[in-house]
């Protein structure tokens, strides 16, 4: 199937969006971190073309010009009360990475909007390497020392060592250069809030709370959420599923996570 042409926008809430799929079902992508709350269309984006044909697919940010302070469980409560008013009805969630982390708010606070929930490589906190690299690219942003700050996320996710590690060296080095000259932000708040507001994120002692069929997908070498946690998110939430994708790592993705993605979101519709 060709991918659908995508269109980006913002809601009249002022979440920004990109939309692809024309399918007759709505779903949400609770978007991970990014360095600036606007419309992300690009590669990310399209991560989830494999539903096209069933969703018709919003991947949404978070509003721009966060305040300080501003919580995770304010972002989520942004999110449903743009679900709300845009679409009434229950919706379909994937909450990826630092988006998860936030998902399991909404799914908790808001569980009259959700049908099912995918949480893609996130856990109910971040693991300590994480949150270390995540403050590092915090201070970095504050020091609107963009290519630093791209380097230092990219390299934290691409092997360091043997011959894939040169390689990503290289990667990273040339990634941190086009990125952080063509891609750089001109404030770096809403970033820095959102950093602040995960390295607070523990949510083991409420995910009882998340009522929703779930789905608890991620790669079994993910730097960010080490696969303890998401062992323990997925225990923890009634009756989810777990599925540990073998030397993956984050964003964990391929034909199989296409598979069983798609196989439950079906679930349940006639």
């Amino acid at each position: 199937m060709t991918p659908s042409k995508a269109t980006t926008g913002y809601f009249r809430s002022g979440l920004p969006y990109v939309r692809s799929g024309n399918g007759a079902n709505v779903l949400i992508v609770f978007q991970g971190l990014v360095f600036e709350n606007k419309p992300s269309p690009g590669p990310m984006a399209r991560a989830y073309s494999f539903l096209e044909e069933d969703y018709t697919i919003y991947l949404v940010g978070r509003k721009p010009g966060l305040p300080p302070g501003y919580s995770l469980q304010d972002m989520a409560d942004d999110y449903a009360a743009m679900i709300r008013e845009e679409f009434g009805a229950p919706v379909d969630v994937i909450g990826e990475s630092t988006g998860g982390s936030i998902a399991h708010y909404f799914a908790a606070d808001h569980p009259d909007l959700l049908r099912r929930l995918v949480l893609h490589s996130t856990a109910y906190t971040l693991g300590s390497a994480g949150k270390a690299v995540q403050l590092r690219l915090r201070n970095l942003a504050r020091q609107r020392r963009w290519r630093a700050a791209y380097a230092a996320i990219f390299g934290f996710m691409l092997p360091q060592h043997g011959v894939m590690g040169v390689l990503s060296r290289l990667v990273v080095w040339l990634g941190s250069l086009v990125a952080g000259t063509f891609f750089a932000p001109q404030d770096p708040s809403d970033l820095v809030v959102t950093i602040e507001a995960e390295d607070t994120f523990d949510f083991r002692d409420r995910l009882a709370e998340i009522t929703a069929p779930t789905l608890v997908v991620a790669g079994d070498q993910d730097p960010f959420y080490p696969p303890e946690l998401i062992r323990k998110t997925a225990a923890g939430i009634p009756h989810a599923r777990l599925i540990l994708y073998e030397g993956k790592g984050h964003g964990a993705a391929g034909k199989q996570f296409s598979r069983d993605v798609l196989a439950f979101l079906r679930e349940g519709r006639t």
